[in-house]
């Protein structure tokens, strides 16, 4: 149970470090930085084409949709061993279990 709860602490913080990498890039570029490599001589001298916004925004869209679908199956194994720990805590002689039933 420790694990799955590891697993979805690391999954929750890669999401908000996604969700920060346009935010860093901007500061980088206000800081006389390259942008995390969008613009390397620095936002004076910066030429990129008309595709690279959109394809960072894809790249990002794409890699936050998958650390989701793995949040999601994280809590969704949590949920099992969860029922499984309930289910073997119970002893069928004492009745109750039926609240605990698959659905």
């Amino acid at each position: 149970m420790t694990a799955v709860r590891i697993v979805i602490g690391v999954v929750i913080a890669t999401i908000v470090v996604v969700a920060l990498v346009p935010m860093v890039a901007l500061v980088d570029l206000a800081g006389g930085g390259d942008g995390l490599g969008l613009c390397p001589q620095g936002i004076g001298s910066c030429e990129t084409s008309y595709f690279k916004g959109p394809e960072l925004l894809a790249i990002l869209t794409v890699l936050l949709f998958l650390l989701l679908m793995m949040l999601r199956t994280a809590f969704h194994v949590r949920r099992l061993v969860e029922i499984r720990q309930l289910e073997g805590a119970l002893d069928p002689a004492v009745g109750g279990r039926e609240r605990f039933e698959r659905r």
